[in-house]
């Protein structure tokens, strides 16, 4: 990775330094996240503004997964009549969406 791609990445907001001093120092999660953007940069052309928010959305899911097993870990104590109950209106509203 040189300077240069780094810096264009970091305009784009695709990681941000923690400091802003001369030389940017970076948490430990974005090497991973430089890895990432710069193998969907490789595999398929991005832009850097469109690498942001391919990670964004990436960041989103992720997210949201991390709340569905928060979720599924509170009803897994909940006492079976509840779990049975909640699965049946899940039931209904997907059917529904669907």
């Amino acid at each position: 990775l040189s300077a240069d791609r780094l810096a264009a990445l970091t305009e784009a907001g695709v990681v941000r330094p923690l400091k802003a001093d001369a030389e940017p120092r970076f948490a430990d999660i974005d090497a991973a996240r430089l890895q990432l953007a710069l193998d969907l940069d490789e595999a398929f052309e991005l832009h850097d503004e469109a690498l942001r928010l391919v990670l964004s959305l990436i960041d989103q899911l992720n997210g949201m997964r991390g709340d569905m097993r928060a979720v599924l870990g509170a009803l897994a104590e909940e006492p079976p009549e509840t779990r049975a109950r909640l699965r049946e209106v899940i039931a209904r509203v997907v059917v529904i969406e669907r």
